[in-house]
C-alpha cells in the first residue's frame, strides 16, 4: 500500500513549544543547532515520543527558508509514495519520515535484509541521490517481547543493516545516523500481535543537510 500524509508543522511545534519550559539551555540549544543529529533526535524525541521526528524537528530552519525547505520536501515525498512499496511516506514540518513494517524488510528475530527490502531500499537510495542536498537518520524500533537489552541491540542492528545497504547504493555515510530505540517507542499496545507488530518497524527521517538550508537561507 503506498499511503502519503501531511502533519502540520504547528502540532508538532506546540509539542516542542509545551514540553520545552523543562528542557535545559543545552537541549534548547541543540535543538536551536540542529547540528546534533541523533542526539537531536533524542532529545526532541523524548518529548514527541519519535526520535525520527525529534530529528526532522531538531534540524528546521523555520521561517521564509523552511517554507522553501518544505515546498522541496513536498515534491520528495510525493515522489517517494509513488515508487516505494508497502511504506508509509509523512510530511512532518520540514522533513519526511518514511516507515517499514520491519517485516518488510528483515524476517523475524533477524537483522539481514530481505531479499525483496532490497528493491524499496534501492529506490529510496535513488530518491537520496536525485536530492543529495538532504540528511536522514534510520531508527530502528521493536516490540516488548524478549529483554529490553536485547530488543535495543536488534533495533540498533536492523538500524545499521539498512544504512549500510545504502552506502552499498552509493549513499555517502557521513549522511546517515542511525539509532535502535527498542521498545521505548511503540506506537501500539504489545498486547496482542496486531500491536506488536505495529511497533516493530524502522523509520527514516530525512531532512535538509546543511547546504540547503545554506541555500534555502542565503547564507
Amino acid at each position: 500500500m503506498r499511503e502519503w500524509t501531511r502533519s502540520t508543522a504547528m502540532v508538532l511545534a506546540a509539542a516542542v513549544s509545551l514540553s520545552a519550559c523543562s528542557w535545559t539551555k543545552a537541549q534548547k540549544g541543540a535543538v536551536i543547532g540542529a547540528a546534533g543529529g541523533g542526539a537531536v533526535g533524542a532529545v526532541v524525541g523524548g518529548k514527541l515520543g519519535s526520535t525520527a521526528k525529534g530529528a526532522i524537528i531538531g534540524a528546521a530552519v523555520g521561517g521564509v527558508a523552511g517554507a522553501v525547505i518544505g515546498a522541496r520536501m513536498d515534491k520528495q515525498a510525493k515522489e517517494l509514495a509513488m515508487e516505494i512499496d508497502g511504506a508509509r511516506v509523512e510530511r512532518v514540518g520540514e522533513g519526511i519520515a518514511v516507515t517499514f513494517d520491519s517485516g518488510l524488510l528483515f524476517d523475524f528475530d533477524s537483522d539481514v535484509i530481505k531479499g525483496a527490502a532490497r528493491d524499496n531500499l534501492s529506490k529510496l537510495a535513488e530518491s537520496l541521490k536525485k536530492y543529495s542536498d538532504t540528511d536522514l537518520m534510520i531508527v530502528g524500533h521493536t516490540d516488548a517481547v524478549g529483554s529490553d537489552d536485547y530488543n535495543l541491540g536488534l533495533s540498533d542492528r536492523r538500524a545499521r543493516a539498512a544504512k549500510n545497504y545504502l552506502m552499498t547504493q552509493g549513499i555517502a555515510s557521513d549522511r546517515v545516523k542511525t539509532a535502535g530505540r527498542g521498545e521505548t517507542e511503540p506506537i501500539a499496545a504489545n498486547v496482542d500481535e496486531s500491536g506488536r507488530s505495529q511497533n516493530r518497524r524502522v523509520e527514516v527521517a530525512i531532512f535538509a543537510g546543511e547546504e540547503l538550508r545554506k541555500s534555502a537561507t542565503g547564507n
